[in-house]
């Protein structure tokens, strides 16, 4: 099992910045891939931005590429996502997932969750 805690989220003024934490414990997640997803009040579960642990390789959805970073820090078993430039339809409560295989954008390829941390962007 894999446990996921996220943190970090909070009020930003658009044009701001705020980095979330996913926090894994219990099993390794040294060759896991990981996601942030996120999900605004009355809509889907989206993609947001992937990372092989294993390699680092990134990828992001179109919406937030040139505005976030995603990142690892694999002593720590942290994954982070840096966002900047935010806008009000950023606004969304942000969940980190893991997976031991590459599952990239496929939500219901993740096998575990973060409860999810709420990110709210005023304009």
């Amino acid at each position: 099992q894999v446990q996921l805690v996220e943190s970090g989220g909070g009020l930003v003024q658009a044009g701001g910045s705020l980095r979330l934490s996913c926090a894994a414990s219990g099993r390794t997640v040294s060759s896991y891939s990981m996601g942030w997803f996120r999900q605004a009040p009355g809509k889907e579960r989206d993609f947001v931005a992937a990372i092989k642990w294993t390699f680092g390789s990134r990828y992001y959805a179109d919406s937030v590429k040139g505005r976030f970073t995603i990142s690892k820090d694999n002593a720590n078993n942290t994954m982070y996502l840096q966002m900047n430039s935010l806008k009000p339809e950023d606004t969304a409560v942000y969940y980190c997932a893991a997976s031991r295989n590459w599952v990239g954008a496929l939500k219901d390829g993740y096998e575990y969750w973060g409860q999810g941390t709420q990110v709210t962007v005023s304009s």
